[in-house]
């Protein structure tokens, strides 16, 4: 395979050094983006006179060609090739001749590679974003489903306060609404072509960098050449995304895990989304929330990678770069399957209502709205939160729940309480007294329901 820089070498490159540097094994995934920067480069070459348009009709034909082959299956990467950008050159050589050289004017491997992986991303990003849309989708069809189910809330991973299921479920969904806002954001630093800055001082070809743009439906140009071509900002900051991302999805995954355990048996996995053991028969294991828990991991050492090969290269291009690939490729591939099953998993599972309110029983998950009772009757904070650790005390050694308690024994601990502090322990009633915004009431929640609809309603109208 001819390399394209064979000029000033004596010797032919080492072949264990031709392995080592390689980069065709994974970049042969951007060949579709590597082909349509050409056929716009092409273009615009022709289009200023640069070649004259006989040889771009000709450049552009046989790249489509080749596009055209790539996708039918006729054509195959040679993966003896140095990379993508190589194995195409030589490629277009064959079928059109010598005049495929010409296709390089005013360009260098430095601006094809991060246009590649700017337009590679951009679409990708819309995949991701759709992909969160329908986690999405899944969390509020659960939380529409199940409104009014009571369950624990933690803190600690102990009872704390009871809560609507459906309150809990739109945690998630918010959380993932911020990762689609951030890679919103982000497409808009994505989105800028770098072509025409050449290896890393521009050119000296009158080139028409607008048109460009334009033929590849970029937003804005790079505004520093130097910039363009050393920046893998557009990357790490994806994969810090991604990592955030994931860091919700294995959240997500740890609770799925918690709840469909023997322990707490909150929810039943669908079968299509568990397996088995090979020698306990009984088993039904949550591996799908396992491995999205563990493949978190793997992401965000990922970003890891790509910050230690940036931090300290100097301006413009290093050959460190080419390290910036296989951690974009495997996190976009994990990011959009982890999503694709958790979609899957969340809006198949069961719950199981009656358990997940029976292990409120006895929990003391009320105790809370004791304390507030007696601040609302004019006593301090401190001083009610005293006296309601004292009632919990002694409901402990007397084996009983603060709703067992008679009025004379609540009276007891403190005058204030009066025969209504009776109808405030029920879980219902304790759910429904936080109606401050955001809070778990039920109004709230359906409240919160209707703006969950609206914001998908309006993201899935774009």
């Amino acid at each position: 395979m001819e390399k394209l820089w064979g000029g000033r070498f004596r010797k032919e490159i080492d072949k264990r050094m031709q392995a080592f540097v390689s980069s065709i094994y994974f970049d042969k995934k951007l060949i579709k983006y590597d082909i349509l920067g050409s056929i716009a480069h092409a273009k615009m070459l022709g289009k200023c006179k640069i070649i004259t348009r006989d040889e771009a009709d000709k450049i552009i034909k046989g790249l489509k060609d080749i596009l055209s082959q790539i996708k039918d299956g006729s054509l195959t990467v040679d993966n003896q090739a140095e990379d993508i950008h190589t194995w195409v050159e030589n490629s277009l050589r064959v079928k059109i001749g010598e005049i495929a050289g010409k296709l390089h004017t005013a360009r260098s491997r430095n601006d094809q590679v991060a246009l590649d992986e700017r337009m590679y991303l951009r679409d990708e990003i819309k995949t991701i974003q759709q992909n969160l849309l329908a986690l999405q989708e899944a969390l509020l069809f659960l939380a529409r489903k199940y409104l009014g189910m009571i369950m624990p809330g933690y803190t600690h991973l102990q009872h704390a306060q009871p809560i609507l299921f459906s309150h809990y479920l739109l945690a998630y969904f918010f959380k993932f609404n911020r990762d689609r806002e951030r890679l919103e954001d982000l497409y808009k630093r994505v989105d800028i072509l770098p072509l025409g800055s050449a290896a890393m001082a521009g050119t000296s070809y009158p080139i028409d960098r607008q048109y460009l743009a334009k033929e590849l439906n970029f937003s804005e140009i790079s505004q520093n050449s130097l910039d363009a071509v050393s920046d893998r900002d557009f990357i790490i900051e994806f994969l810090s995304d991604s990592a955030m991302m994931m860091l919700h999805l294995s959240r997500l995954s740890e609770e799925i895990i918690l709840w469909s355990s023997q322990e707490f048996d909150f929810i039943e996995l669908d079968d299509s989304f568990c397996t088995g053991s090979s020698i306990m028969p009984q088993k039904k294991n949550p591996d799908a929330a396992e491995l999205i828990r563990g493949k978190s991991g793997r992401v965000y050492g990922h970003l890891m990678t790509l910050l230690t090969v940036m931090k300290a290269l100097p301006l413009a291009y290093n050959h460190d770069m080419q390290e910036d690939k296989e951690p974009l490729f495997d996190s976009v591939e994990v990011l959009k399957n982890s999503l694709i099953i958790m979609s899957g998993m969340v809006r198949t599972l069961q719950v199981k209502s009656e358990n997940m309110r029976n292990s409120l029983k006895g929990d003391f998950s009320n105790a809370t709205e004791v304390a507030d009772y007696l601040v609302k009757k004019g006593l301090a904070f401190r001083e009610a939160h005293q006296v309601v650790g004292e009632i919990v005390l002694y409901c402990t050694d007397k084996k009983k729940v603060i709703e067992e308690l008679s009025l004379e024994e609540f009276q007891n601990f403190q005058h204030l309480f009066e025969k209504d502090v009776l109808n405030i322990l029920s879980p219902e009633a304790v759910v429904n007294s936080k109606d401050s915004y955001g809070g778990t009431a039920i109004e709230n929640v359906e409240g919160s329901i209707k703006e969950a609809e609206k914001i998908l309603n309006h993201k899935m109208k774009k």
